[in-house]
């Protein structure tokens, strides 16, 4: 197997194949300084080793899942690969010939070929003149590329070595995110204070083959998730009882691919500790899911459908990908998971399957390169505990205190109209079954709808807006619909910093049980990732 120079992640190689078996002049159009150096910038590339989509040898034009043999460029691939081993997929097993290629993009991939080719003539191996002759026009156009990517690799390869000499860890990288927010509610008969609150995040995530990962998170901060209508952010979740910035582990999870054939992969979850559902299956709500971080929307309920909420802790789920798109929210899948609440617990009424549990089943199919719809569904058992955990819904729909079993079914939508739009929406209702005999059973509804301006005045920034109703009992004597309505407005300093003003409208928060006044919920969150 040919193994690819430091430089190889850039190479697309349809445009590869057309211009060594087709003679052609490349397009010579000077490149722009400023593009230029950032064509190979190194510490960026090592930062973000094992995220991005790496190349893998194909060896075989047929296991390239978006090529088939009417494509223009096939024969030219198959020759590519048959003859000379140069060609490179990415992981999935696509090809993406048709993504736009850069000049020094093109000199990256001319080096590996070229290299490759000395190969074969050092082993007495047959190799094409005409094939010869192309190269050599192809090295003398490039010539220049070819020396400042060979320069720039050079560096790279040094750089790279004082990191991992230096690295704590061979298998291991800490990355992390801090949010500072300070929020307020108003309210006729408001009486919260401003406060100023922060969450931190350490993650180490660790991987042992270079394709599974082991998550170890610790979390702490100061904000109580119970502490009125302001709780209903996503900074509230930090797993500190005594909100005093304690620091503790609040997710273990190990993830892994079972390869299944040359074109199929089953991916695997499973969490020891602190798992939600949005771990492992898609919720088709981009740009307003952060999982719970401080990059997407403010609250809760606008971050992703409630039927996620339903079940946590430790369990499993599996994800079968199939189908050839692969948009913004990933590829079609089926998706199986099951988390219990209190696995850990031997004791009688608990533990991995006699406890509170939420078992889901969702597919999601991605009708276009724009387009994904998701039906799905959840089996929940709550032993005294809330549906939703607190963290989302009204009291009445939380059903705190009380035995139940549920039955919810929801729906999921996303369409990126452009690059600068994206509209999603979820719907859910939930058949309540409650065990004790002086209840009566409910029902409870939830929907929400959003849109996105990715890249709004600034590439990296979002302006949101998201309204529905948050998860309500139907049937309660009370009769008020919940009103849940949210803007914000997230503004990329620079690749770390991100500074979010936001505002929340609430009305009727907990079905007019205690005749709340409207509620306005202001924010100014200032979110740090490294």
């Amino acid at each position: 197997m040919l193994k690819l120079s430091a430089w190889s992640w850039l190479v697309n190689p349809a445009y590869l194949a057309v211009a060594i078996l087709i003679p052609a002049t490349a397009n010579a159009t000077e490149i722009p300084s400023d593009q230029e150096n950032k064509v190979l910038n190194q510490l960026e590339i090592y930062s973000q080793e094992g995220q991005r989509d790496s190349l893998k040898q194909v060896t075989n034009v047929n296991q390239l899942r978006d090529v088939s043999p009417t494509d223009w460029a096939y024969e030219a691939l198959r020759s590519l690969v048959d003859r000379y081993g140069c060609i490179a997929g990415y992981p999935n097993q696509t090809f993406r010939g048709n993504q736009a290629l850069s000049r020094y993009e093109f000199a990256a991939g001319l080096n590996s070929c070229l290299n490759q080719i000395e190969r074969l003539i050092a082993s007495s191996e047959s190799v094409a003149r005409e094939d010869i002759e192309t190269l050599s026009r192809l090295t003398e156009e490039f010539q220049t590329e070819l020396a400042t990517l060979g320069g720039r690799v050079d560096d790279l390869e040094s750089r790279t070595a004082f990191l991992e000499d230096n690295q704590f860890s061979t298998t291991t990288k800490l990355s992390g995110e801090v949010i500072f927010a300070i929020t307020d509610s108003f309210g006729d008969n408001d009486d919260n204070q401003t406060v100023l609150g922060d969450r931190f995040r350490l993650n180490f995530n660790t991987s042992f083959t270079g394709k599974d990962k082991l998550v170890t998170r610790l979390a702490g901060g100061n904000l109580d998730t119970l502490l009125g209508p302001t709780s209903t952010q996503t900074f509230n979740l930090n797993n500190d009882e005594e909100n005093s910035n304690n620091v503790s582990v609040d997710w273990l999870a190990y993830y892994f691919p079972i390869e299944l054939g040359e074109k199929t992969q089953l991916d695997v979850y499973t969490a020891a500790f602190g798992g939600i559902h949005s771990d492992y299956v898609p919720t088709l709500n981009p740009y307003f899911e952060d999982y719970d971080g401080g990059n997407g929307a403010l609250s809760t309920f606008a971050s992703e459908s409630p039927i996620y909420r339903i079940g946590a802790g430790s369990g499993a789920g599996v994800s079968f990908k199939f189908g050839l798109l692969d948009n913004l929210v990933g590829p079609s899948t089926i998706t199986l998971g099951y988390l219990a609440g209190e696995a850990g617990n031997p004791s009688e009424g608990a533990g991995l399957f006699n406890g509170d549990f939420g078992a889901l089943a969702q597919l999601n199919v991605a009708l276009s390169d724009s387009i994904n719809l998701g039906a799905t569904y959840v089996r929940g058992y709550n032993d005294g505990t809330p549906t939703f955990g607190n963290i989302v819904g009204t009291t009445l729909a939380n059903l705190d205190g009380v035995q139940k079993t549920t039955n919810t079914f929801g729906a999921q939508a996303t369409w990126k109209v452009s690059d600068g739009i994206n509209l999603s929406s979820y719907f859910a209702y939930q058949d309540v079954n409650v065990q004790d005999a002086d209840l009566d059973d409910g029902e409870v509804w939830t929907w929400g709808a959003g849109i996105a301006l990715p890249d709004f005045g600034k590439e990296g920034n979002v302006l949101g807006l998201f309204a529905g109703t948050p998860p309500y009992l139907g049937d309660a004597a009370s009769n008020k619909t919940p009103i849940h309505v949210e803007a914000f407005y997230k503004y990329q300093i620079n690749d770390n910093i991100s500074i979010t003003p936001g505002v929340i409208w609430l009305q009727n928060a907990d079905q007019g049980i205690n005749d709340e006044d409207d509620r306005f919920i202001g924010t100014l969150r200032t979110t740090f990732t490294f």
